[in-house]
């Protein structure tokens, strides 16, 4: 399943090296074309000479070491890898990556592919969770960087918890899995919008909304895996825009219109994930409003609806928009995706455990342009972001 791909094998120093060998030895037998690069602590556990048998390729471990041929060592596996699987992926090898250290042959080749980059976890149940290694693992997903998460159970430290390194088959068959990712959206252009906006009321203060932008940094995530040519443009967030994206940061609705309009004429697809106020301050003030009375009266003023100047501009594209209800959802999302002519709407009730703002699920009912009503259970955002985009290529 594997024939001819090259797969380039990082094993960080861990107890759970021994695991490794079994890793190499399934992916060749898939037909992979395995390269090993090992750390010095990771010899300590199991010799190169292991690996070197079993991939059937020399084992770089000294970045020093002198090269037998004229390509710098880091730069031709780093250019030949398909994939570069991280296992065991340790804690300090994870926050390596994360911060851009590379001072070793293994962190150096990491930093310089382009290819996919998968990390298999492996470590001390408190170390797996230490708030510092979540916020690694975190940030590197946000930057596009898969992982599989660790099992649970005895640890070789006597202890048990998280933190086990997953089986060598479930490592392989991720590896399958990553390779049979859906290309279905090659030579699409998707534009996304995500995030909240923002309306100014003086240089400091401003009237906004509590959308977190994770839905559609994971459709704009999923959409690159899949082939396509991304656009986001998001709204203020803490988010990382994933790799592969082309990016663009805007703050007002007004600024959100003005960049969804450039892009439009161009896109394939339209996912307006973006939380857009409907209103904004009628006048900014040019100074910070002085706090000298018990009340203070704002005039607003719609903003221009995107979303509905889109579908009546629409020719070529597939417009697909959001509703966020409290109340009556379906009545308000059908209304919606008639008046603003989407051809699908994904409806959300934000008072719902697990599908409000600021979490990482949802629980979605699609609606289609036919009536037709999908209803979904409770799920990750990427999970959610992989559905609608299946939808969309029907």
């Amino acid at each position: 399943m594997l024939q001819g791909k090259n797969v380039v094998v990082g094993v960080a120093g861990g107890i759970a090296v021994y695991k490794v060998v079994d890793v190499v030895s399934r992916l060749k037998k898939q037909g992979a074309n395995v390269y090993v690069i090992m750390t010095q602590s990771a010899a300590n556990f199991v010799t190169p000479l292991t690996f070197r048998e079993i991939s059937g390729h020399p084992v770089v471990v000294d970045m020093w070491a002198e090269t037998t041929n004229w390509n710098v060592e880091h730069i031709a596996l780093a250019s030949c890898a398909d994939l570069f699987l991280l296992a065991p992926a340790t804690g300090n090898m994870i926050g390596k990556i994360a911060n851009g250290i590379a001072d070793d042959m293994l962190s150096t080749t990491v930093m310089a592919t382009t290819a996919p980059v998968l990390l298999a976890p492996a470590m001390n149940t408190n170390m797996y969770l230490n708030p510092i290694v979540q916020q690694n693992i975190t940030k590197l997903t946000q930057l596009g960087y898969h992982f599989i998460e660790p099992g649970c159970g005895m640890l070789a430290c006597g202890t048990e918890g998280v933190g086990r390194l997953p089986e060598p088959e479930a490592i392989v068959a991720k590896v399958i899995d990553m390779f049979n990712c859906k290309k279905d959206f090659a030579g699409k252009k998707v534009l996304i919008t995500a995030g909240g906006t923002q309306e100014a009321i003086d240089p400091v203060r401003y009237i906004g909304n509590r959308s977190s932008g994770k839905m559609g940094y994971a459709i704009a995530k999923a959409a690159v895996s899949r082939g396509a040519e991304v656009t986001l443009i998001s709204g203020p967030t803490h988010l990382t825009p994933p790799v592969g994206v082309t990016f663009q940061s805007v703050e007002s609705a007004a600024q959100m219109r003005d960049a969804v309009l450039s892009h439009y004429s161009d896109s394939d697809i339209v996912i307006k994930a973006a939380a857009v106020a409907d209103y904004r301050p009628q006048t900014m003030s040019p100074n910070k409003i002085k706090k000298n009375s018990a009340t203070l009266e704002l005039v607003l003023e719609k903003n221009p609806d995107i979303l509905f100047e889109l579908g009546q501009l629409k020719k070529h594209q597939i417009l697909v928009g959001f509703a966020a209800e409290t109340q009556q959802l379906l009545v308000h999302a059908q209304e919606k995706l008639t008046r603003k002519n989407l051809d699908m709407i994904v409806a959300n009730d934000i008072t719902l455990p697990g599908a409000g703002f600021n979490v990482d699920t949802n629980i979605a009912k699609l609606i289609y342009r036919d009536g037709h009503i999908e209803e979904l259970s409770k799920m990750s955002k990427e999970e959610l972001a992989e559905i609608i985009l299946d939808r969309i290529c029907i």
